[in-house]
């Protein structure tokens, strides 16, 4: 596995001790110079979209994709596909990690590794599992 995706709502728009854990653990899977990037279905403009771009600006991920920006939404293929070019990896090379199963479900079925994430602590063990990164988050 060469990328890690993960959506934005319901995963990393958390509180603010949420958001330093999974800054830190991105941090670290970027280090097992792993790409990672952000696949959100939100709209192209407002605030939210300025805060999910905020990570890409900040440097802590490598992209962001947002589904009003490429013209399709999870689940379907072409958004994968859009946040996997833009990681610069192939579909089968990622992680997708949602908090909703219908697109976890649709990650499968495109070649990637789907993680359905319910909580910080579940979710960091499986990332540290499948890029053998060490350490507490």
């Amino acid at each position: 596995m060469q990328g890690l995706i993960i959506d934005y709502a319901g995963v990393l728009d958390q509180n603010s001790e949420d958001q330093r854990r999974w800054q830190e653990l991105i941090e670290a899977v970027k280090a097992k110079e792993i790409s990672v990037g952000i696949l959100s279905n939100e709209e192209a403009e407002g605030e939210t979209a300025d805060a999910i771009r905020e990570w890409e600006f900040r440097g802590e991920v490598d992209a962001v994709v947002l589904s009003g920006e490429i013209g399709s939404e999870k689940p379907e293929r072409a958004a994968f596909q859009a946040a996997a070019d833009a990681v610069g990896q192939d579909l089968a090379d990622c992680v997708m990690i949602d908090d909703d199963i219908m697109n976890v479900r649709a990650a499968v079925e495109y070649g990637m590794i789907g993680i359905l994430h319910t909580a910080f602590e579940r979710t960091a063990v499986e990332i540290q599992s499948l890029f053998d990164v060490e350490g507490e988050f």
